[in-house]
This record gives structure tokens, sequence and C-alpha cells, in this order.
């Protein structure tokens, strides 16, 4: 059996943040290409001066690196075995009431990823995930999010969703990529943006998407794959 690495990020995901967008996101890759796809996103770096540990990151996007960053985009839609899946909450502040739904944020936080993971899995293949760190005490959700996934796909022996693992971003190219992924669909998605470096990696993901990054592509959609979540009663 295939098996890939999915590689997970997030941003604007603190309750009381001040960015009305939060938007969950994971990139996926055949575990033999791993290495490989590292080593191009290294060749990219030193292409434009920099060193092998840059950290490729949205916020550090700007006029005098916007070359570079079209390249990591250019080089993700390039790649055919690259793939991206993202979960948008827009105005989180009006839709989420934790307590109405007896639930809090961080509950409600591990659900998204189980939304936003569990659409990727596929029966005939198997998986480890990889997880920015999100804080000191999340190992415990790490856990239990590991079960519900594998329950969810009746791997009970977890020999599908092998490993979900906390990792630090700085040093895994593949989250640094996906990072930059999900700062392109933040921004497409709020108002008022002016950062031309910016902008333009946003135009350039719609080009070469063929969508909007403003609402759900197509549900099996392979490349970038998108949803915007809507509170609702039910379960997920």
């Amino acid at each position: 059996m295939k098996r890939f690495s999915i590689y997970c990020d997030e941003s604007g995901h603190l309750e009381r943040g001040d960015q009305p967008i939060m938007v969950l996101g994971a990139l996926w890759c055949p575990e033999e290409r791993i290495h490989e796809t590292a080593v191009r996103l290294r060749e990219i770096k030193a292409r434009h001066g920099m060193a092998p540990g840059f950290e490729i990151k949205w916020t550090k996007v700007g006029p005098a690196k916007t070359q570079f960053y079209l390249d990591l985009l250019d080089y993700f839609f390039d790649d055919d075995d690259l793939g991206f899946r993202a979960v948008l909450i827009d105005k989180k502040a009006a839709q989420l009431d934790h307590q109405a739904f007896g639930s809090d944020h961080d509950t409600w936080y591990y659900k998204m990823l189980f939304l936003l993971v569990q659409h990727i899995l596929e029966p005939d293949a198997k998986y480890r995930i990889y997880l920015d760190i999100k804080d000191t005490r999340s190992q415990e959700k790490v856990r239990e999010l590991h079960k519900v996934l594998c329950n969810s796909r009746y791997d009970f022996r977890q020999e599908v969703v092998e490993r979900v693992q906390q990792v630090r971003s700085h040093e895994v190219e593949h989250i640094q990529l996906a990072d930059l992924l999900i700062g392109a669909v933040a921004y497409a998605n709020r108002e008022g943006g002016t950062n031309a470096a910016k902008m333009a990696l946003v135009a350039r993901m719609k080009q070469r998407s063929g969508y909007s990054l403003l609402r759900n592509t197509l549900m099996k959609e392979p490349k970038v794959n998108l949803l915007h979540w809507q509170r609702r009663r039910t379960a997920l």
C-alpha cells in the first residue's frame, strides 16, 4: 500500500485573535518523494540567495521576496504529487458559540482538524500526519485526534492512520509550504489587503488553481481543495 505524509498548519486559530478568518490547511505528499521535494524547496531557497534553514512563512512575504514566493507557489502546482486542502471559517467570532454546543474552542479546533484530514484519507493507502506544535498542552488532544481518525475508518489497529505527531514547523519544509498556501487562501478571503506581494501570490494561486478561493471547490478536487465551513447543530 502506498504511504502518504500529511502536513497540517493553521492561520488565525486563536479564539480571541484579531483575525476574522481562520484557515486550517493540509499539504500531502507520497512518502517516497518527501526527501526529493524537500531538496527542491531548498534549491529554490539557494537560487534566491537564502540559507537552507530559511523558514518559509506567509508573514515574511514582501516586495523583496516576491519572486521567491512565486517560485515556491509554482513549484507546488508543477509537482503532480503534491496536494492541498483547506477548511476556512469566515467571521469566526460571529459563527462560534461553543457554550451553546456544549464545547470549547480547543475541542472545536481538533474537530476542524478532523474535518480537514478525514476527507483526504483513502482506504487503499497508509498515512502519517504531522501537526505544527500548537501549545505545550496539546499532546492529549493529538492522541484523541489519532484515535477518532482511526475509528472513523474502522482502523482499530492503526494500520491506515499510522501516526499523528507534532513537529516544529521551522524544521519541516512541507509544513512551511502549507503555511504559504494557507496564507494565500486566508488573504484572498480578507477585506482590505494592501500588500502587493501577497496580492501577487493570491492572483497566481487563483490563476494556477482555476478557482477564486472564495467558494468551495469540487469535493474531490485533488490539487487545491477548499471547504468554507458553516456552523450546524448536527455532528461533523
